[in-house]
């Protein structure tokens, strides 16, 4: 096999079948997908693909469906846009960086920020950096509204961390009034981002994913999974 970063990893991953049986009960654990990969022969297909790979078992009505979205001019200009960001800065900038590239390929002028009120210095610094390049900023913090979490149906212990809720579908439709042409994301918690990327009308982008134990360095707990942190 060539092209394979990790030969033992890759050698049992090869093996895996469609699905895989849970020793204690006998029934399919679940079914092998491209997260069990080790090969990723999709990138290069330099080497041979794994009996579960998607793939070569992918419905040609999804893949119709979804080539068909690319033909519509907004999608088409915001994947070229995002393939030119890639090419043109891979390892050359940051995130920051390429978030304003990306903002001036797609002619985006007016950028919307939705950030957690813990994060507000670093949504300040991004702001700053934003307006330095010549884009116009409006941020919605989490809080906005001051709206209360148990008149939500929110458990009362949830108070445990302010009273106030977290209204990512409020910094949505706030930032879709204010006609942002993308909105950056900072720090808001898991589940309120899910809302929040459901409600935006506009492109989202994350230029910062929470995480309070790891410094917002979420990947980390993925280096240490085994090992420090007893993840796995």
């Amino acid at each position: 096999m060539t092209g394979n970063r990790n030969e033992t990893t890759n050698q049992s991953d090869m093996s895996m079948e469609k699905t895989e049986q849970n020793p204690m009960t006998g029934k399919n654990a679940y079914s092998a997908s491209c997260a069990d990969c080790g090969v990723v022969n999709c990138l290069k297909e330099d080497g041979e693909y794994p009996p579960f790979c998607p793939s070569q078992s992918l419905p040609e009505e999804i893949l119709k469906e979804a080539m068909e979205e690319y033909e519509k001019e907004e999608i088409r200009r915001l994947t070229i846009a995002a393939a030119e960001t890639e090419a043109e800065n891979y390892c050359k900038m940051t995130r920051m960086e390429e978030t304003m590239e990306f903002a001036e390929k797609i002619g985006a002028e007016k950028i919307g920020i939705a950030t957690c009120a813990g994060l507000i210095s670093e949504t300040r610094i991004a702001a700053r950096i934003l307006r330095k390049n010549g884009f116009k900023v409006f941020g919605v913090s989490c809080k906005c509204g001051t709206q209360k979490k148990q008149d939500v149906g929110i458990p009362a212990f949830c108070d445990v961390t302010g009273a106030n809720m977290c209204n990512p579908i409020l910094q949505a439709k706030y930032l879709n009034a204010e006609k942002t042409q993308l909105n950056i994301l900072i720090g808001l918690c898991v589940g309120h981002d899910s809302l929040f990327y459901k409600y935006s009308e506009a492109p989202v982008t994350t230029l910062v994913s929470k995480d309070r134990v790891l410094a917002h360095n979420t990947a980390a707990a993925l280096y240490q999974a085994d090992k420090y942190l007893k993840l796995l």
